[in-house]
This record gives C-alpha cells, structure tokens and sequence, in this order.
C-alpha cells in the first residue's frame, strides 16, 4: 500500500528541534528525507541526555526515525558540489541556518534554484529572513516572549508561565514548516514551479492568537493576563487540586456547567457561570469541593456525564491512558538499534494511507555511501572523498 508522500525527496540541514520535526512529520508519512549533517559531530542533539543504549541522545532516537543520514563538509568546495548534486535529485530542501548563512556558503535558494527550478526551499528561523531581528539569536522562550504567547500564559496574579512544550519549535517552526511545505509541493506539482518559504517560529506562534487579540483588534487594548475565559478567570474553565493530583474542568457551554453544579450539589450556581459578582464564591467552592476525592474517586461520579470534567495526567500516566493506547499514540516498535521499545505513534490516521515507523534514527553518516552511489558516485570515488575528510 503506498504511503501519502512516497515519492517525496528532501534533504534535511536542520538540527535539535524545530527542523526536525517538521521533517519528522514529512517522512512518517512515506518521504524520503536525507539528514545532511556536518562531519564532525552532526546534530548537537544526538547527544543530548538521556542516552539510549545505542549511545545515541533518546530524543534524536524519537525525532529522526525514518531518515537517513549523510555526513558532508560543506565549507569544503567538494562537500558543497555534492550537495548541489543532491539538490537536483530533491523536491524539497529544509534549512534552519540563521539567515545569510547558506548564502555564504554558496547553497542559497538562488543558486539551488540554477540546478533545480522546481525545489521547494524551506528556510526556518527564529524571525525569519528580514526585519529587524533576524540575526538576533534566540530560543523557543523568545519567540514566545516577543509573540505574546508567554505574557499570555499564567494567572492574573502571578508571573508568565513557561508552557512545558516547546510551542514557537514544534508548533511555529516545526508544523507551520511541515504545512507550508506540503502547500508548495502541491503547487509545484501543478505548475512545476519551486519557491523559496521563509518560516518564522515568531510569526507562526503569533498566529495561534487567534482568540486571545480580539480584544486588542476591536477595542485598542490586549487583554490582561489570566483574564480572559480561556486563560481560566472562570471556575468553569480552570485547574482544581484534588485528593492525589489536579482537574480539568471545561465547562464552557452553560449545559455543561448547569451539569456539573448539579452532579456537585449546587445547582444555583448553574445561571451564575459569568456572573463577575459570585466569581470568587464560586472558585472558592470548586477548590474545596474537588480536594474531597482522588482523581480516580472523581472519574467515577463523573462518568457517563457531559460536564467535560478529566484527570490532568502526568506523562507517565499519559503513556498507559486507554484512549492514547487505543489510538496507538504510544506504541511498541521492533527498532534496529534500541530493539524492542515503545514509542510515540503518529498521530494523524489515513483511512487508506497510513503513515509508518519503517527505520530507527541513523547514525552520523550511517547512509553516506549508499546516497552517493544513488548519484552515481563510485566506490573509488567515495573513498577518496572519505579520505579527504570530504564526507564520513
């Protein structure tokens, strides 16, 4: 059975997280993507802690199933004329460098663009490739900072809180790389025209405020942290600690809030959801009322009720949930280098293309050879190349 994107060439500079998964996303649907690393050490998170027992960093093992790797010096002139080689054997090319960096290097969208006209060059970075911060250097926590999503995250009385995601990577850089991706090739696939896209981790976590600038856009003022619904300034929206752990309760639709005032005794409060005035009465009521059960107590006087009402998992819990084992979110894989072990799954289902864990993440240049006899190089030649530190 094929898979969605069989048939789907790229070629992977990027390194750690945000590049990565979008590439990850890319080939556990069926590409063919080849990790392009330097010959000296490769991608900084191979050995980052914890280490598998392969020597390998776990979350390399995670992020770069299904790839393969190639080891090349690109500062060298041999090393970037075998990527141009490659260049013109792909359909996509993924970069993360700062901006400027691969046009120094020689390998900018332009010169691709002279072997290839149709690749689709997808450049990820911090800010993106213009403006004033695009050389600034940053991490996920500043992409957040300057989107407005950390000062967006907390309480109204208390500090921005740091969200245990990384959201500007996986969900700025990572998806939004993924998605823009898959738009181009469908374009290119078309009219046979490449282009270059400029991701930005900034812009694609500004975009999820979706909800939260409303405010701003309509009356001037952004709304103030933790005021809104949706940041928990309503008990029907919030977090309660009970006997062993904590809460969810969503009750956003006032069915569902008259349900759960009703199940916890005190139906009055059901018109009250919004009321500013009994606010406070009411929290006050919530946070003593769920300390009087376990989670697992909670569940049961809950279940069969449409009170959106659910336990907050740790990730260890999470990785035994019925529903996430159901839906093959954590799996077991028979993995070339790790052997038998569990898994993330994938998470979109394809009722007639799934997407596949086929291959364990490589080694550092685990595939060199093999993709350069793809081109045509020959045993000799590859040695050669090995020997002059050109590739490993």
């Amino acid at each position: 059975m094929p898979m969605p994107l069989e048939g789907m060439r790229v070629l992977d500079l990027t390194r750690l997280l945000p590049g990565p998964f979008c590439t990850l996303l890319l080939a556990d649907m069926g590409a063919d993507v080849i990790k392009v690393e330097d010959t000296d050490a490769g991608d900084y998170l191979r050995f980052m802690p914890p280490l598998s027992s392969s020597g390998m960093s776990i979350h390399f093992h995670t992020l770069n199933r299904n790839k393969r790797s190639i080891a090349i010096d690109l500062k060298r002139k041999e090393g970037r004329e075998l990527l141009l080689e490659l260049a013109t054997w792909a359909d996509v090319l993924v970069e993360q460098f700062r901006p400027g960096v691969m046009k120094r290097l020689e390998l900018g969208y332009e010169t691709i663009k002279e072997v290839n006209p149709s690749i689709i060059y997808c450049s990820i970075t911090g800010y993106g490739q213009d403006g004033p911060y695009r050389d600034t250097a940053g991490h996920d926590i500043n992409y957040l900072g300057y989107a407005g999503v950390l000062d967006s995250t907390g309480s109204a009385d208390g500090p921005p809180v740091m969200c245990g995601v990384q959201i500007a990577d996986l969900g700025g850089g990572g998806m939004f790389g993924a998605f823009s991706i898959l738009t181009a090739y469908i374009y290119m696939m078309r009219t046979g025209e490449g282009q270059h896209v400029d991701v930005s981790m900034t812009d694609g976590s500004a975009s999820w405020l979706t909800v939260n600038t409303g405010e701003l856009f309509m009356t001037g003022e952004g709304p103030a942290r933790g005021t809104q619904v949706l940041q928990g300034a309503f008990p029907c929206y919030n977090v309660y600690e009970a006997g062993d752990g904590y809460m969810a309760v969503g009750a956003l639709e006032n069915k569902f809030w008259q349900r759960l005032c009703e199940i916890l005794g005190r139906p009055e409060y059901g018109p009250e959801q919004f009321n500013p005035r009994k606010t406070d009465e009411m929290f006050a009521w919530l946070r003593d009322k769920f300390k009087e059960k376990t989670r697992a107590g909670w569940m049961e006087v809950f279940a069969g009720e449409d009170a959106c009402v659910s336990p907050v998992l740790s990730i260890s819990e999470m990785a035994s949930d019925p529903q996430v084992l159901h839906r093959e979110m954590v799996v077991e894989v028979e993995d070339e280098k790790l052997g038998r072990t569990k898994t993330l799954g994938i998470p979109v289902k394809f009722g007639a293309t799934p997407g596949e864990i086929r291959r364990s993440a490589p080694g550092l240049g685990e595939h060199t050879a093999e993709v350069l006899e793809m081109l045509g190089c020959s045993v000799g030649e590859i040695e050669q190349l090995k020997a002059d530190g050109v590739i490993c």
